[in-house]
C-alpha cells in the first residue's frame, strides 16, 4: 500500500503536495504506568501488561498491509508562509495491489497569521540529545562521517520543532551509564608527567558544529562538574592509562581537576565565539554540592554561565542563568518574574516521577500538548526532558526499557522517524508561540480585558485539573479561545 496527498487548492493559491506529507503510523510495544504517582524503579519482565501503542511516524513509502487489520496514517501539512488565508481542498489517495485505489477529501484551513520560523520561537526547549545511541543503533564509527550522517534527519527534526539547546558532555559518564548507551566524554584531559593538564576539543567542537549547521544554535549545556558517581576521568601520562579520581566537590583535588579545565575551557570557547551560549550544567545534585561547583566556577571565570535541573533552591537561584525546576517543585512567581527582568532562562521538567503529564508510549497524547500549555500558564519560558534519543536495544519495535515506564528513554526513532508524542508536543509549543503573540499585542494595546480572559482560561493548566480530567478540556477552550482571535478568509 501507498499513500499521498495531493496539491491543496485554496482560492487563487495552491499549496503543493510538496509540502504535504502522508505516513505510516507503525505500532511498537509498551507497557502499562505503575499503579500511582511515579514512574521511577527497576521494572521486571512480565511485571506490566505489554502492550502494542500506534506511536511511531514512518519513513517508508510503502508497507504491506495485512487483510483485516488497521493500519493508522499521519498526515502533515507544512504551510507555505505567503499562502493566502482560506479554505483549501485537496485529496488523500491510498493505492494498493491489483489496482485497488481509493480517496478521502482533506479540508485545510488556513488562518491569516504567521508563526516565526522555529529557530526564532521564544519557547525554550531542551531535549537531551546522545550521540552514542546513534552509533550504538546503526554500528557505526563514533564521529565518523557515517555517524553524523544518520544523526542529521535526527536532529533536524528536534532543530525544527524550536530546539534551543546543544547537550554536551565534559566527562565520562556523567550519569552513570543509566541508559542503554552510557555517555562519552567530548573533551579529553591529560594529566601531562610534570603534574600539568592539556585539554582537547576535537570532538565537542565538531559536535557543537554539526548541531548548528542542522539549526540548534543558541544555547550549549555541559554536563557536568558534579555527576552522580563522583569519579572523574583522565589520561595519565606517566602511565599511558586512562585513569578516575573519586571526589567530594568541596576538597582541594576536586578544586584543581576542574579549576585548571575551567579555565582553560572558558579559554576555548572564547576563541571559538561561544563563551556566551555555553553554560556549565548539573542536574539533579544537592544545594550543598551545588554550592561548592558554584564557587570554584565564581573564583576560575566568574562569567561562566550555569543551570541546573533539579529541585528549587532559592539559596543558589541568584547564581544560575538557566534553572529548571522539577514539574511539582514550581518556582515562585516573583522569582520567575525577576528572573525574567535579568534575561535568566526559567524551565520546567517531567521525567519518570510524574505518571501525567508525560511524554510515555502510553501517555493520551493530548498531555504533550498540554505541557507547553502549562509552562505559559506557569510563566515558565519553557520545557526541559532528558531524553530525545536515548535508545532502547531494539528502538523500531520496542520502546520498553529496565528501568522506567516504556517511552521514557525516546519520543523519536532512528533515521528521522518521529512520532505521534513527539508531533503532539510540537504542536503545543506552537499553540505556546501563538499565544505569546496574541498577549504581546494585547499588552502594547492595553487589552486588560482579553487578558484577563487568557489568564482565565490558562487557570485550567494545573496538576488538580489534569488530574481530574486529563488533559483534554483545557486544552480544548484554550484552544477555542486562542483560534477566535484568528482569523479564516471566506
Amino acid at each position: 500500500m501507498s499513500v499521498s496527498v495531493s496539491d491543496l487548492r485554496g482560492d487563487g493559491y495552491v499549496i503543493p503536495s510538496v509540502a504535504a506529507k502522508a505516513s505510516f503510523v507503525r505500532y511498537v510495544w509498551g507497557d502499562e504506568m505503575i499503579e500511582g504517582y511515579g514512574q521511577c524503579g527497576y521494572r521486571p519482565k512480565g511485571q506490566q501488561d505489554s502492550l502494542l501503542v500506534a506511536d511511531m511516524i514512518d519513513i517508508a513509502s510503502k508497507t504491506d498491509v495485512a487483510a483485516g487489520t488497521c493500519q493508522p496514517i499521519w498526515v502533515s501539512v507544512n504551510v507555505p508562509s505567503d499562502a493566502v488565508a482560506g479554505v483549501y481542498r485537496g485529496t488523500l489517495t491510498v493505492k494498493a495491489a491489483k489496482s485497488v485505489k481509493m480517496t478521502l477529501p482533506i479540508e485545510l484551513e488556513v488562518a491569516d497569521r504567521t508563526l516565526p520560523e522555529p529557530k526564532d520561537w521564544k519557547f525554550h526547549l531542551d531535549l537531551w540529545q546522545n550521540p552514542y545511541s546513534v552509533a550504538r543503533y546503526h554500528g557505526t564509527e563514533l564521529w565518523s562521517k557515517e555517524h553524523f550522517e544518520y544523526m542529521r534527519p535526527v536532529m533536524k527534526m528536534l532543530a525544527d520543532a524550536g530546539q534551543k539547546v546543544i547537550t554536551a558532555t565534559i566527562l565520562d559518564r556523567p550519569w552513570n551509564g543509566q541508559t542503554e548507551d552510557a555517555f562519552g566524554s567530548m573533551v579529553t584531559k591529560i594529566k601531562k608527567a610534570d603534574g600539568s593538564w592539556e585539554y582537547g576539543y576535537d570532538i565537542f567542537d565538531r559536535w557543537v558544529e554539526f548541531m548548528m549547521s542542522v539549526g540548534i544554535d543558541k544555547a550549549i549545556s555541559c554536563y557536568s562538574l558534579i555527576p552522580w558517581h563522583l569519579e572523574f576521568d583522565y589520561l595519565d601520562e606517566a602511565s599511558g592509562r586512562m585513569q578516575s579520581l573519586k571526589a567530594e566537590p568541596s576538597s582541594a583535588e576536586y578544586k584543581l581537576y576542574w579549576g585548571n579545565f575551567i579555565s582553560d575551557f572558558a579559554a576555548h570557547l572564547r576563541e571559538k565565539g561561544w563563551f556566551d551560549m555555553t553554560c556549565i550544567a548539573m542536574d539533579e545534585r544537592p544545594a550543598e554540592a551545588m554550592q561548592a561547583a558554584l564557587g570554584l566556577i565564581q573564583a576560575v571565570e566568574p562569567d561562566f554561565k550555569v543551570s541546573l535541573a533539579g529541585n528549587w533552591h532559592p539559596e543558589i537561584e541568584e547564581e544560575l542563568y538557566d534553572y529548571c525546576v522539577a514539574f511539582m517543585q514550581d518556582m515562585p512567581d516573583e522569582a520567575k518574574a525577576k528572573r525574567h527582568s535579568k534575561g535568566k532562562i526559567s524551565t520546567y521538567y517531567t521525567c519518570c516521577a510524574e505518571r501525567y503529564p508525560n511524554l510515555f508510549t502510553v501517555s493520551p497524547l493530548e498531555e504533550a500538548v498540554w505541557i507547553p500549555w502549562y509552562a505559559l500558564a506557569k510563566g515558565y519560558d519553557g520545557y526541559l526532558r532528558w531524553a530525545y534519543n536515548h535508545w532502547t536495544a531494539d528502538p523500531m519495535t520496542d520502546t520498553r526499557f529496565r528501568t522506567w515506564t516504556a517511552g521514557d528513554c525516546y519520543c523519536v526513532y532512528p533515521e528521522g522517524r518521529s512520532s505521534l508524542r513527539f508531533e503532539k508536543l510540537a504542536e503545543g509549543i506552537q499553540d505556546y508561540e501563538k499565544t505569546r503573540i496574541l498577549q504581546e499585542e494585547w499588552l502594547s494595546s492595553g487589552r486588560q480585558d482579553l487578558l484577563m480572559q487568557l489568564d482565565a482560561v490558562l487557570a485550567n493548566f494545573d496538576y488538580e485539573t489534569i488530574t481530574a480530567e486529563g488533559a483534554a478540556p483545557a486544552i480544548r477552550s484554550a484552544k477555542e479561545f486562542v483560534n477566535s482571535f484568528i482569523s479564516v478568509a471566506p
